[in-house]
């Protein structure tokens, strides 16, 4: 049946401020777009847009999805203000939590609190004897108690694994705090098996993909095939979500720990709303728990550089077995000695033709490592709302030289640099408009300042292209997504305001009115999800 979208601003998104009139679908797919009169005889159907704003779908370039929807299920942390706050908070959890079932708590940062004071692992003792697992913001840092401590054979004579840190005290006793690798054990020791568990996981995908429908987007590029338990169990839920109830675009990353197995197993994919992504690798952590690789120490610890998670050979290895199978790799890199290091082995084991590597987050970025990035096939995902959360405590972290460097937005797309944009949520708000608008104000909305380092804004165009073409052109799919334009697919994003009216602070108000994947409108305000 052909479908004629009509009576609303229609974005093309292919040249600043193009419209159309009217979209004519069929099957899924845009068949023409022009003037509505030139285009009514042939349609089917007619949608009124009710002078509402059409774009072409929105997609999250980089998050996690059902570590998203367990937000909804675990004790949220993320607006503990103190440690004094953040610990009444798991008191209160814990009084509801089964003895036999792990504590959970997600979202804590210390930079919100004044005295920037972490729980200790004496507090979390005296809660229960029970496993409590609470996981920083960034989620390169965690903070248990003795009993999840023990579960991953983290004892006081541990050793910290390659890539990981464990934390002490001055004295040396353990004080709860884990990084990076050395959270791998502990997570590991989480009971993640049996039909049970992948219920769970179906029931919390589920709530994560009514959220981003509810939001406008209408696909996101995930990583979760290695955090619960044999991929399968995720890989199951993603079947039994995408497949069976939502129509919704999922391009899956795959973490280089089990890559192998899947490419040997030979998985397929139900294409092409869940299709196969790149390698995921991480070369370091994180600026806020001080993991983040950099090549000269950090400014605020001037003895410490952070972590590079592999060796120069290990890391070669991982970029070698991608190619191996013809894949491109996505590799989390936040300090410049991770992106230097990176950069180095793409060049000598370059992506194969038709494929692009992805560099994921890339806050800091010297002039010399852009331009070796113009050099190659990348698309740099960038995580826009990491300026409004990061700033201004991370200046402390490294130094007003070297923040000239950071989280150069404008400088990547200025060179030529294709770049995608997405949240890493939970890390970041999931809301593309929260993203959208940290982009182009580069501060926490109602600031009253110019922005941090504001000659890195970008325009509203650019912001929201990133969010269409670009997160496209991270799978080599700008011939066939991120546009409306024939023969593309009719993935639209319907809001209710036009983004480009109003001030900045308008589009805050923003809200999505439909959401239309392959040509079904799948969220609508007035039916909700599955419309």
């Amino acid at each position: 049946m052909k479908q004629l979208w009509h009576n609303g601003i229609i974005y093309t998104m292919e040249q600043e401020n193009e419209t159309v009139e009217a979209v004519l679908v069929e099957d899924g797919e845009i068949i023409a777009t022009g003037f509505v009169n030139d285009l009514i005889e042939q349609a089917e159907e007619q949608l009124d847009l009710q002078g509402a704003v059409m774009y072409p779908g929105f997609v999250d370039s980089h998050l996690h999805m059902i570590f998203q929807g367990e937000t909804f299920v675990r004790l949220d942390l993320s607006n503990a203000s103190s440690a004094e706050e953040m610990l009444e908070m798991v008191k209160e959890a814990a009084k509801t939590t089964p003895a036999d079932k792990w504590l959970f708590g997600e979202g804590w940062n210390e930079q919100n609190f004044a005295d920037r004071r972490i729980l200790t692992l004496e507090e979390l003792n005296a809660i229960r004897k029970e496993p409590i697992l609470l996981t920083r913001v960034c989620h390169h840092a965690a903070l248990g108690n003795a009993a999840a401590l023990s579960a991953g054979g983290i004892r006081e004579e541990s050793e910290a694994p390659a890539g990981g840190e464990i934390g002490r005290t001055a004295e040396g006793k353990l004080n709860g705090l884990l990084y990076d690798k050395a959270i791998d054990p502990v997570t590991e020791a989480i009971p993640r098996k049996g039909e049970a568990y992948i219920e769970y996981l179906t029931e919390v995908l589920n709530l994560a993909v009514d959220q981003m429908l509810s939001y406008g987007l209408t696909g996101g590029h995930t990583e979760d095939m290695h955090y619960f338990g044999d991929y399968m169990n995720p890989l199951t839920a993603f079947q039994r979500v995408i497949g069976e109830k939502h129509h919704f675009r999922v391009n899956v990353l795959r973490h280089h720990a089990i890559f192998q197995d899947m490419m040997k197993a030979n998985m397929q994919f139900d294409e092409p709303f869940i299709e196969p992504g790149a390698m995921k690798i991480f070369a370091d952590g994180a600026l806020g728990g001080s993991t983040a690789a950099l090549l000269k120490p950090y400014a605020d610890q001037p003895d410490h550089h952070g972590l590079l998670i592999h060796t120069d050979e290990e890391l070669g290895k991982l970029v070698k077995l991608a190619r191996t199978y013809n894949e491109a790799v996505a590799v989390h890199i936040i300090g410049d000695a991770a992106a230097e290091q990176l950069l180095r082995l793409i060049e000598k084991y370059p992506a194969p033709n038709g494929k692009r590597d992805r560099l994921i987050h890339g806050c800091v970025l010297s002039e010399e490592l852009i331009e070796r990035i113009t050099k190659l096939p990348v698309v740099v995902d960038i995580q826009p709302a990491f300026v409004s959360s990061d700033f201004p405590w991370v200046e402390d972290r490294l130094g007003k030289e070297r923040l000239a460097h950071a989280y150069p937005w404008k400088t990547l797309l200025d060179r030529g640099i294709m770049c995608a944009a997405g949240t890493d949520a939970p890390v970041e708000d999931i809301n593309p408009i929260a993203s959208i608008y940290a982009a182009v104000e580069r501060k926490k909305p109602y600031e009253t300042h110019d922005g941090y380092l504001p000659e890195q804004k970008l325009s509203r165009f650019e912001a929201i292209q990133m969010y269409t073409i670009g997160s496209a052109k991270a799978i080599c799919k700008e011939h066939e997504r991120g546009l409306i334009k024939p023969g593309y697919v009719a993935d639209f994003s319907i809001f209710d305001r036009d983004l480009f009216a109003g001030t900045s602070e308008d589009m805050l108000a923003v809200k999505a009115v439909k959401t239309v994947v392959a040509g079904r409108i799948v969220f609508d305000t007035e039916e909700g999800v599955g419309g």
